[in-house]
This record gives C-alpha cells, sequence and structure tokens, in this order.
C-alpha cells in the first residue's frame, strides 16, 4: 500500500512514517503544512505533500491522490486552545475522511483516544478534545471506508516493547507511542481489524497475538 500519513510532524506520526519508510510492504507520503518542513523528509527519500487541515478541502482531496490507505495521526495537541481542537481534531478529522472518499481510498486507520467512546469516562478537563475524538470517529464509522479506529491510552515516550493489550473496553493504562506506530503499521493489511475500534494499552501479547483477540 501507498499510505499518506496525515499528522506527519507528530511523534506518532514521525515514528511511523520511519516504519513505513523501511516496510517493504509499504510506502509513505507524509503530508506536511509548509514547505520548509519538508527537508528532513525528503533527506531520507521520503515523499512529501503540502496540505493543511484547516486549508482547502481540496487540497487534501489532491494530497490523497494516488494513496492506498490513509493514516490520521493528527492532533492539536495540549498547548492549545479548543478552537483549534475543534479545528483539528473533529474538523479536520472529517475531511480526511470526505478526502478518502473522493479519492476513492478504502482504508483509513483513525487514531483516537482511549474510551473516547464512553463519554462516562471523559476525563473532565479535557472533555472538549475527546469529544472531537469522539465524533470524528462516529463520522468514520458512518462513511463507507475500511476502517480501523485505534484508541490508546496514556502516551509514553519510553522505548516499545512490542506487547500490548487491545480490547474493546479498556478504562485506562498507558502505551508507549513506538508500540502505538507498530501497531498502526501491522492493523494496515490486517483482516482481524477492519471495521473495528477498540482500546490499545501495554501488555502481554504481541500485537499479532492482540489482534487476532479483538
Amino acid at each position: 500500500m501507498k499510505v499518506l500519513v496525515i499528522g506527519s510532524n507528530g511523534q506518532i506520526g514521525q515514528k511511523l512514517i520511519t516504519l513505513l519508510n523501511e516496510s517493504k510492504q509499504h510506502t509513505v507520503r507524509a503530508m506536511i503544512r509548509k514547505q520548509e518542513q519538508s527537508k528532513a523528509y525528503e533527506d531520507l527519500g521520503i515523499e512529501t505533500v503540502i496540505a493543511d487541515l484547516e486549508g482547502p478541502f481540496d487540497s487534501i482531496v489532491e494530497a490523497a491522490q494516488g494513496c492506498d490507505a490513509i493514516v490520521f495521526t493528527a492532533g492539536s495537541g495540549g498547548k492549545t486552545g479548543d478552537d483549534k481542537t475543534l479545528l483539528i481534531d473533529l474538523d479536520g478529522a472529517g475531511k480526511s475522511i470526505e478526502a478518502a472518499e473522493q479519492a476513492s481510498i478504502k482504508r483509513f486507520i483513525m487514531v483516537s483516544a482511549i474510551q473516547a467512546n464512553h463519554r462516562d469516562n471523559w476525563h473532565e478537563h479535557i472533555r472538549p478534545y475527546y469529544a472531537a475524538k469522539h465524533y470524528a470517529d462516529k463520522i468514520l464509522k458512518s462513511s463507507d471506508l475500511n476502517y480501523t479506529i485505534i484508541r490508546p491510552g496514556i502516551l509514553l515516550n519510553e522505548p516499545g516493547t512490542g506487547k500490548v493489550l487491545a480490547e474493546s473496553n479498556i478504562t485506562n493504562g498507558s502505551i508507549p507511542r513506538e508500540d502505538v506506530a507498530k501497531a498502526i503499521l501491522y492493523a494496515l493489511d490486517e483482516p482481524y481489524t477492519y471495521k473495528k475500534e477498540f482500546d490499545l494499552v501495554a501488555g502481554d501479547l504481541t500485537i499479532p497475538e492482540a489482534f487476532q483477540k479483538i
């Protein structure tokens, strides 16, 4: 597959792009917002395309042309306000889903947040973030895309272990960003994950073992 990564400058996005670039099964196109962000990727032989989730919708469609899958790892970040959360995590995700449909791309992987599907378990201080993720996921599920929604727990910067727990209702937990990226890579063409949504935290199973139990 040729995979468009949306959220290329995020920590998960960067790790995923590296994994895709090293993969023998897939190729990658990194979506960036500014031309000056391209050099680091292009020095590694990684294709880039310029488009902004807050910019014109047609530019996202154009960025997706020729790809077989989209991975949405974008996020407004903890230092922005609720307005950016709305524009990136909700509307940006919605635009990306619509762009996939217009570009005739069927495979779409969404990086969401643990328990985003259960309002009663949303953390009070980031409820707008959870609301954005919740409704972005609903938009994806109502589409005709072959989706996978991965809801990782608290994200850690420590090295990945390759061992995870993937279930439909995990109430808490954490996971290295590296393991989230590895899970996305494995999920791309793994039928066990098609049309599925699940929480993902550190665990005792390898990623293939965990995904077979979803």
